[in-house]
């Protein structure tokens, strides 16, 4: 009997595969053009504007390797181990990263603002003009369009396609 049902079990899974490759797909082109406006604004004045987009897990990685000093452990042979994370430097890193590259030019890597505030990489614009609170609303931003802060239905929706 097992036989019989291991036919109809392949057939159908070559009936879905189809499915499931165009779901994957999908799902992979539906980060591509997702963008968020953030608008800079104090006391009701605006000041500039730019957009992100979601970051991979892979680019929060570098960013956090990007932010983190390195010592050579003489115990283990030598071996780089993480010193200390840099926490203001990672956030800003996540912004700079999660900008889309036309504002990243226009933004953080202008080269007047560079001159104008004494510094030398998109990176330190953003430490010098953006306030720590604006940098962690907008890290809420880049978070929640890389899926990492679901809503509560959202994320219960999210559970029950799991769960299926």
């Amino acid at each position: 009997m097992k036989k019989d049902n291991e036919p109809i079990q392949s057939e159908t899974l070559l009936a879905n595969e189809t499915d499931i490759l165009r779901g994957l797909l999908d799902a992979a082109a539906s980060t591509e053009g997702e963008r968020q406006a953030i608008e800079i604004a104090r006391k009701g004045k605006v000041f500039f504007r730019f957009s992100i987009r979601p970051l991979a897990e892979a680019e929060y990685n570098a960013c956090r390797d990007k932010a983190t000093k390195y010592k050579k452990n003489r115990r283990l042979g030598g071996i780089k181990m993480p010193d200390d994370t840099d926490t203001a430097r990672y956030r800003s890193y996540l912004i700079y990263e999660a900008t889309v590259p036309e504002d990243q030019q226009k933004v953080w890597n202008n080269k007047a603002a560079w001159d104008q505030l004494n510094v030398i990489s998109g990176v330190q614009l953003i430490d010098k003009v953006l306030l720590p609170g604006e940098k962690d609303a907008i890290i809420e931003q880049i978070d929640r369009l890389s899926g990492y802060d679901l809503d509560d239905d959202e994320s219960s929706e999210a559970e029950e396609v799991i769960k299926n």
